[in-house]
């Protein structure tokens, strides 16, 4: 065996002591407060292009299996940027501080586990992965290599919350004053102000076609079960098949879950039941759904009203009032209610503050993964087609084998979690 796949090798196993991060020589604390984090991005497609600067970090690499991906990216990127076509490969640059994953789905959960085993922190695009057993190995891997990991969905900290038309902070003041009551409901459809995109939907009978030169297709796949080559199978429009997301549930289901389970104070356990209105999903081609109802053991109910059929809905709902879009209310004076609240504990936003000062960041590898559980445990119903009952401490369906057969998928090829 070489030298170079000796170190490829190398970094599958956790015990490994052959890559050595700058941060281990020396700590962080010893970068001069003007030296920056260096970072390298993995998968310079639209997502991975649009991060090639963040505060506070330096790019020096990025890597893709699409050589037109590589080329457009580089006319942007600083000068001397390295280019890589296997990731496993710029993970053995030791100058590397942070790896921001932009690849499709399929490949967070081993792009992740090969990151914190290498020593890198790691900024992750949603979902963090595609299946919940994905992401029970990367949350372990992330603690037993003490990484810093962020999921870049943020609107738990930052930012307007889609059709709500504001921050996430005062909906959480509210739920936790207690004044709309317990348990609550809430509405996730077009009336609160979400977009299921059902134009993620899959083709069936995809016609074999030639691979292009500039694309390695059987590293696209990586650890995917193979299917022929077909356009729609990658790019923009991979959402549409299971094997690599899970359609507009997959793609924004994390953005708009996440924030729920935050309010609803939920980010340590998972809901015990799912219940689905669905078509029969093709076993390859994502589909669309009617309804999918995520219930939690207090009574406390998240409705995916794919239909949009509750056009009146309030976006939380309980025993003692609503909460509509905008803040508008069925409670007198709420307005001046909420500014006399005391606001929620204070969360670590900045990323490579966070890296500096090993803290966790506020969207992590612990909460991250249980709304990412949320989101696959509604895929596993969907695909199903049936409800589900969920034990959230031994993260399991119950008495269903079907339905456990997916948390742990096979994965292809030298790829192993």
């Amino acid at each position: 065996m070489n030298r170079r796949k000796f170190l490829r090798n190398s970094i599958f196993t956790a015990s490994a002591l052959t890559i050595v991060p700058r941060h281990v020589l020396g700590g962080y604390n010893y970068l001069a407060p003007s030296d920056q984090l260096t970072k390298a991005i993995i998968g310079v497609g639209g997502m991975g292009r649009g991060h090639i600067e963040y505060p506070g970090s330096r790019l020096i690499a990025i890597c893709d299996v699409e050589k037109k991906n590589l080329d457009i990216a580089l006319k942007t990127c600083p000068s001397g940027t390295k280019t890589y076509h296997d990731y496993r490969d710029l993970l053995l640059n030791p100058e590397i501080d942070i790896v921001h994953i932009a690849s499709p789905p399929h490949w967070h959960g081993q792009m992740s586990v090969d990151a914190a085993r290498a020593g890198k922190d790691i900024w992750c695009e949603k979902p963090m992965t595609r299946t919940i057993g994905e992401g029970i190995r990367v949350r372990e891997a992330v603690q037993a290599h003490s990484r810093v990991f962020r999921l870049n969905t943020w609107f738990r900290f930052k930012d307007s919350f889609y059709g709500m038309n504001t921050p996430v902070e005062p909906i959480k003041k509210i739920v936790e004053s207690g004044l709309l009551g317990w348990p609550l409901k809430i509405t996730v459809n077009a009336a609160t102000g979400f977009d299921w995109k059902f134009y993620w939907v899959g083709k069936t009978g995809l016609a074999t076609e030639p691979v292009p030169a500039s694309l390695d297709y059987d590293m696209w796949l990586g650890p995917a079960p193979f299917k022929p080559y077909n356009e729609h199978r990658v790019h923009g429009t991979f959402r549409g098949y299971w094997d690599y997301d899970g359609g507009g549930l997959g793609d924004m289901g994390q953005h708009y879950l996440d924030p729920v389970q935050y309010i609803l104070g939920k980010d340590h356990t998972s809901p015990i039941r799912v219940d689905v209105d669905t078509a029969q999903q093709d076993s390859d081609a994502c589909g669309t759904w009617k309804r999918i109802e995520l219930t939690y053991a207090d009574g406390c109910k998240i409705v995916l009203d794919g239909d949009n059929k509750d056009t009146n809905a309030a976006y939380i709902e309980g025993p003692k009032g609503k909460l509509y879009p905008n803040l508008r209310s069925d409670i007198p004076d709420l307005e001046k209610k909420v500014a006399a609240m005391p606001n929620p504990e204070v969360q670590m936003t900045d990323f490579s503050e966070a890296v500096r000062t090993r803290q966790k960041f506020a969207l992590n590898e612990d909460n991250g993964f249980r709304s990412n559980t949320m989101v696959n445990m509604a895929i596993i119903a969907v695909r199903l087609g049936r409800s589900l009952k969920f034990d959230p401490e031994k993260l399991q369906f119950i008495d269903d084998p079907a339905a456990n057969a997916l948390i742990n998928q096979p994965m292809r090829g030298p790829f192993q979690l």
